[in-house]
């Protein structure tokens, strides 16, 4: 087992009617209020006059700052510290998913940092030592961000989809009603199960490290995933089914199923180069090369397949070469029943020769970084598992 730091002090507010809980929670961390959110979903629900109504009779006061995108950009979070030192904001906080609680995030390092541009920051360009706090009401198990240490923002400007992890990403604070999902579209369900499924599988396929505990943690909250995941997308009303989906995303990505064992996040910065370029899904960018990528490694990390397939599938095959097949097969198989890409021809997209290169390029930091800790993977490598993936 390898040396780890574990530190998650986001405060969780779980359950039916949470958000009715936002001012009390809020007013511990300040008084003026931006409102992150996306499109008028969370307006016509009443989520969002739920949350302003909380808020008012805890005596926190509130801007709305609504516009997030699927895939954040930078020049809304830039437009949004705009708007936060304006009204002198001292908190911020997203109401909704992982767009808008990294947008929330991005704006309070930025209105914290003022004199710095925002890219420079999560470029690290320029040190981050300071933030506002930020909480997240929650309406889709997806990204995790609610307690993660990590934001992603998309410079459209040139094309870069980039993250930063700090501490100072943490939420303060996290509202989780799992009631507030059954109203989503299907296919961001879907994508959510994917990519909370992927937290945890980037941090699962590190080989020749021991972690017991965590290993059975991961196991089961795949597990847990999978199946409930498939109930949510039969009946989004089931509310325990959905609890267990919403609780699964946050421990998936609070950097509990990594202890001890690290995490290599080789397919997201692939994933990251396809969402930059195309604009799609991220958890369907996720599903569609996850295979290939699977394959392309799969021998070098053998033992750690081979469990996966038993422990997460139930594959009884002995030979661990045929088991660790089996279990891509059957992940794969997973993706394809809740209706989600396991192809790049299946996401919806066709890159040319140069695309191709360009988005190898784009995932290796114009080949300066190796993805994978099973075996390095250079630009030519990440350029075959892309092409392999049509």
């Amino acid at each position: 087992m390898n040396n780890f730091k574990y530190y998650a002090p986001t405060e969780v507010v779980f359950g039916k009617d949470a958000e009715k809980e936002t001012g009390e929670t809020a007013k511990k961390y300040g008084k003026k209020a931006l409102l992150v959110f996306g499109k008028n979903s969370v307006k016509k629900s009443g989520l969002l006059d739920r949350v302003e109504k909380s808020l008012t009779e805890a005596g926190v006061d509130y801007k709305e700052y609504g516009g997030a995108k699927p895939n954040p950009t930078l020049a809304h979070a830039e437009e949004g510290v705009k708007e936060a030192l304006a009204y002198g904001a001292d908190i911020v906080i997203a109401v909704g998913g992982g767009s808008a609680i990294d947008t929330a995030k991005a704006i309070a390092h930025g209105t914290a940092n003022p004199e710095y541009k925002l890219w420079d920051i999560w470029t690290k360009k320029v040190p981050l030592e300071k933030s506002l706090p930020v909480g997240a009401v929650l309406t889709i198990a997806a990204a995790g961000s609610e307690m993660s240490d990590s934001a992603v923002l998309t410079n459209e400007e040139i094309g870069k989809k980039g993250g930063i992890n700090t501490d100072f990403n943490r939420c303060r604070f996290a509202i989780m009603n799992p009631a507030l999902a059954a109203t989503l579209p299907k296919n961001q369900i879907a994508a959510g199960v994917v990519d909370i499924m992927m937290h945890t599988m980037e941090r699962y396929f590190i080989p020749d490290i021991k972690a017991d505990l965590t290993d059975e943690i991961a196991e089961g909250l795949i597990r847990t995933v999978v199946s409930n995941g498939a109930k949510v997308m039969e009946d989004p009303n089931d509310f325990d089914a959905m609890g267990e989906v919403f609780w699964a995303s946050s421990l998936s990505h609070n950097n509990l199923t990594e202890c001890g064992r690290g995490k290599d996040f080789s397919v997201h910065k692939i994933g990251h180069a396809l969402s930059a370029k195309y604009d799609v899904t991220h958890g369907a960018s996720l599903s569609a090369v996850w295979g290939t990528w699977a394959r392309e490694l799969y021998e070098g990390a053998l033992p750690r397949f081979a469990r996966f397939a038993r422990k997460v599938w139930n594959v009884t095959e002995t030979d661990d070469l045929k088991a660790a097949k089996e279990g891509i097969e059957k992940t794969e198989d997973f993706f394809r029943s809740i209706n989600m890409p396991v192809s790049l021809t299946e996401l919806g997209v066709k890159p040319t020769d140069e695309d191709f290169r360009d988005l190898a390029m784009d995932a290796t930091m114009k080949d300066t970084m190796k993805l994978s800790r099973i075996r390095p993977l250079d630009a030519a490598a990440v350029e075959k598992i892309y092409r392999a993936a049509m």
